[in-house]
């Protein structure tokens, strides 16, 4: 269960950068962008040609890793903006059904779309991080005291025991302390599980601080509550939407990187699971709050692991959503969701 824990974490923090983007289209238009997850998968393989491009495939480096988490993310957020340019926009004054149904066509055109450009087959991503343990907790060992006396085999060619109820914590391949516990704590945390958490905490940090703190991120909110009020006061309704659109497909397009990182697959179809569940993430924490948004991407995460932790892998899709269900019955708008009065 330790071990599921650390990967729900990673597999949540995931989730919940995708349905960030989701949120934030939500509270501004009031619509459901059912491309956004495919926004995730042209992110992954954004990453995996600018990664070629870059040399960071053949040599991967920081700096060279940063640069593909950099232009991806640049060019998922240009589609992002010409997706609502183009394909939204033009139906903003028409009833709210002409732009789901367009949502639902531009996924369908990029899954599809992808697997004409991409090519349909699976595709290795590109190790950029090493997946080498940051840390590991595991049984500790030491060596027979019969060995050490004098005429004994050499110590360090000894086998080494296991001493029960014992373990040992190791960071970066070096040990740094022991301890005694019962039960089971056998643990390894991949150098990348740090890097999604770290990434998704900065990314997650930085969304807050724009929307909180910036004169466009006062523009946004202005917008969630009331869009002609906002026009009223000088709001620039095209520009804010853009901004949003172009934020969140950033955002999930690190998360497409991350998850190919993690998971070193990708293909063009990818995307339509992950966005399906981080679109049910963002409702299970209240569509429409930021916050809620990442704490139902986590919970998503943690709910995925623990099924097949109890070793019911086969079955954890449809245990994930039936969790939402169970919520939504008792809080109809989501952990985190206020709920809102209309006029009439």
């Amino acid at each position: 269960m330790l071990q599921q824990l650390v990967n729900g974490i990673a597999l949540g923090s995931v989730y919940a950068l995708i349905a960030l983007g989701y949120t934030m289209v939500y509270g501004v238009l009031r619509l459901i962008n059912f491309a956004h997850g495919d926004i995730y998968m042209l992110g992954a393989f954004f990453g995996y040609y600018i990664s070629r491009w870059t040399g960071a495939a053949q040599h991967a480096s920081l700096p060279l890793t940063v640069l593909v988490f950099i232009l991806s993310m640049a060019a998922a957020a240009a589609v992002g903006f010409c997706i609502e340019r183009f394909a939204y926009r033009p139906l903003r004054t028409l009833p709210r059904i002409a732009s789901l149904i367009t949502a639902i066509g531009v996924s369908l055109l990029l899954e599809f779309g992808g697997q004409i450009v991409f090519g349909p087959n699976f595709k290795a991503f590109p190790p950029l991080i090493s997946d080498r343990p940051a840390l590991v907790i595991e049984p500790a060992t030491q060596v027979p005291a019969e060995v050490l006396v004098p005429g004994a085999p050499d110590p360090a060619t000894a086998a080494a025991a296991i001493v029960p109820g014992h373990w040992r914590c190791a960071v970066g391949g070096k040990e740094w302390f022991r301890f005694r516990a019962g039960g089971d704590w056998n643990l390894v945390v991949s150098r990348v599980q740090v890097i999604i958490l770290m990434v998704s905490l900065v990314l997650m940090t930085a969304l807050t601080w724009i929307v909180l703190r910036t004169k466009m991120g006062r523009a946004m909110r202005a917008i969630s509550y009331d869009l002609r009020a906002a026009a009223l006061m000088g709001v620039t309704i095209d520009s804010v939407i853009a901004f949003t659109f172009v934020i969140g497909s950033a955002l999930a397009a690190a998360a497409g990187i991350l998850d190919a990182i993690y998971k070193p697959t990708i293909n063009p179809l990818m995307g339509v699971l992950p966005g399906l569940k981080a679109f049910v993430a963002a409702v299970l924490g209240g569509i429409g709050n930021i916050p809620g948004a990442m704490l139902g991407g986590m919970l998503m995460g943690l709910a995925e692991t623990s099924v097949v932790a109890l070793g019911l892998s086969t079955y954890r899709d449809a245990i994930a959503f039936s969790i939402l269900i169970l919520i939504l019955l008792v809080r109809p708008r989501g952990l985190l969701g206020a709920v809102s009065e209309e006029k009439v």
